[in-house]
């Protein structure tokens, strides 16, 4: 820390009690000089050599014939300034540096210390000491700013906080190769040592300007910010730490009697921050914003802003992060309502780039781009949906589908997600209806389906038997003609599922399935070929596709022209008709 001495004589200012100040001195004092609480016992002739106010406030006593006792309870800084003006006038030994030249700088100008007065005097000294030292070290331009809280508007009238802004910001916005200071860093740098100017990370001024009150940050930001040199990046690098150590929702340890009107306007101040580059900040913090402007309840304002940062980057974006607690009041646990508005941010923004795109000579790249981001995002909402459905008791299913639909026209390589979202939702939630049930399922295209999703959802006894079956016929279709795939509309859009069938039905079906499956394993025991499995396979699902629709003309379910598959029976039989001639010798045999 910067310092510099005034003066050469010995410091002869004594005390009697808290209260009195006084000279030690073989003369009388002549005038009382009252600051604050605190009496000072001086002499005339040196203070009025130095302070023109002093100069106006003794010749106004003369004046009045009053006593020789001056009041000054205004003066910034208080007895403490005021003693290191006073023992400047006498010529005895001061120090200033970063800590009290602020007040001292003060008071020196309410006493009006001018050059004027006398050459040398305290505000000169001061000044050159101010921007000789103190502003040129980066430490104490910090702990200067912060002092200058305290001495508002003496502060800004002699505009010192001016001078330490740009100070600040300069020294933030210079090449890292030139940091030859010291400075505060505890965390993992932004690009490794060796290419990054001999060990200095291009954000090493963050966590010193992380000391500073908000009022005063903000403004040293905005002030970094208007440097051309300074990257977006870094300044949204300073927020998040910024955010990590005054945000409760942020801070490892919280202390639970923070004041939560200082942190919404906290909060509220920093998204007001936020540099305007896509990749400014990461998805990750404004994610934390936003789940912490809910726990906190910020205006609706900075919630739109949030919302709108992250839908354009919600591929980022995992599924922990969409776990957002509800405020206090609502139905759910989980505010379920944000994570739509994140979606319905990414579909418009996404959908205004591919037009931009449209209107472009070259948009091969930015196609891809855009396709791949959808991919992730659709991926990510799978998951989310299955998450939710497993932790939020009162997830209903009119919102799961909601929620799922505002993704379904997303590319995907396969449906497997979606499964796994359906089933977790069946089975955390047994108590919805069969209708709700099939609403449900229609969202998942069964020909998307992997084998390994098949395997698990023939064996899958929450999902309807109607989807079961769908998914043994593609598996079938699938297996005895690999390619090309069958051109039948996807398994969401047609209607009903089987409503009347009885659960007698469901039992003979999975008997039937069960035993037919038993002996197909034992004739295929005796095979080597893997041509043969094939055939012995498809001839087991004609058969139970037989089964299953010879039960349903029984009960007088022949109309199927709403069923989730667009076979109907007599195509169904066609099937088994029009087997190879090798099934056909199995059946003879058989």
């Amino acid at each position: 820390m910067k310092f510099m001495k005034l003066g050469s004589k010995p410091d002869s200012f004594q005390s009697d009690e808290d209260c009195i100040r006084y000279v030690a001195s073989d003369l009388a004092t002549d005038v009382v000089v009252n600051v604050g609480d605190v009496k000072f016992y001086l002499h005339k002739f040196p203070l009025l050599s130095k302070s023109a106010r002093l100069q106006k406030l003794i010749a106004a006593t003369i004046d009045e014939q009053a006593d020789d006792e001056i009041r000054i309870p205004d003066i910034p800084g208080g007895p403490q300034a005021f003693e290191i003006c006073a023992k400047f006038c006498y010529g005895m030994t001061v120090t200033l540096n970063a800590y009290n030249v602020v007040a001292v700088r003060c008071a020196a100008e309410y006493l009006e210390m001018y050059e004027s007065i006398e050459s040398g005097n305290l505000v000169y000294k001061i000044e050159v000491f101010l921007n000789s030292s103190v502003l040129r070290s980066w430490k104490d331009s910090i702990i200067v700013l912060q002092t200058t809280r305290s001495f508002y508007p003496w502060s800004e009238d002699v505009k010192i906080d001016v001078r330490c802004l740009e100070s600040i910001a300069s020294k933030a916005a210079m090449d890292p190769a030139r940091v030859d200071w010291s400075y505060t860093y505890n965390r993992r740098k932004l690009l490794p040592p060796e290419i990054n100017n001999n060990g200095v990370p291009r954000d090493w001024w963050v966590e010193d300007l992380a000391e500073l009150s908000i009022d005063l940050y903000k403004r040293v930001i905005s002030t970094v910010r208007r440097k051309p040199s300074v990257s977006l990046e870094v300044v949204g690098e300073a927020l998040e730490v910024y955010a990590g150590k005054r945000i409760p929702g942020f801070m490892i340890q919280t202390d639970d009697d923070y004041d939560v009107e200082e942190s919404r306007s906290l909060l509220e101040t920093l998204v007001s921050l936020l540099p305007s580059g896509k990749q400014s900040v990461s998805c990750g913090f404004l994610i934390k914003l936003l789940k912490s402007s809910v726990s906190l309840e910020c205006g609706e304002e900075e919630r739109k802003e949030l919302s709108r940062r992250i839908g354009e980057k919600l591929e980022e974006a995992n599924v922990a992060d969409l776990l957002i607690r509800a405020s206090q009041g609502c139905e759910t646990v989980y505010d379920i309502d944000i994570v739509e508005t994140l979606i319905d941010e990414f579909v418009a923004q996404t959908q205004k780039r591919d037009d931009e795109v449209d209107c472009s000579d070259t948009n091969d790249g930015n196609v891809f781009v855009s396709d791949s981001s959808k991919a992730i995002v659709a991926k990510l909402i799978d998951g989310y949906l299955a998450e939710i459905a497993r932790i939020e008791p009162n997830l209903s299913p009119l919102k799961f589908i909601k929620i799922e639909e505002k993704v379904s026209t997303f590319p995907r390589t396969s449906h497997d997600g979606i499964y796994r979202a359906i089933d977790m939702f069946l089975k955390q939630h047994p108590g919805i209806t069969k209708s709700e049930k099939k609403s449900i399922c229609r969202l998942m295209d069964c020909r998307k389906l992997s084998p390994e999703a098949c395997t698990h959802a023939v064996q899958n006894e929450r999902l309807p038997l109607r989807v079961v079956v769908q998914i043994l016929f593609f598996e079938q279709v699938r297996a005895t003609c690999p390619t090309p795939r069958p051109s039948l509309p996807p398994s969401g859009s047609h209607g009903s599922s089987r409503t009347t069938t009885t659960e007698e039905e469901c039992d003979s079906v999975t008997a039937t399935e069960e035993t037919t499956t038993t002996t197909t394993t034992t004739t295929t025991r005796d095979k080597t070929s893997s041509s043969e499995k094939t055939k012995a396979k498809g001839v087991v699902m004609s058969r139970l596709f037989s089964k299953l629709w010879t039960g349903k003309d029984r009960d007088g379910v022949g109309d199927v022209s709403s069923s989730d598959t667009s076979e109907s029976p007599g195509s169904a039989t066609t099937v088994d008709d029009k087997s190879t001639p090798s099934t056909r010798r199995r059946r003879s045999s058989s």
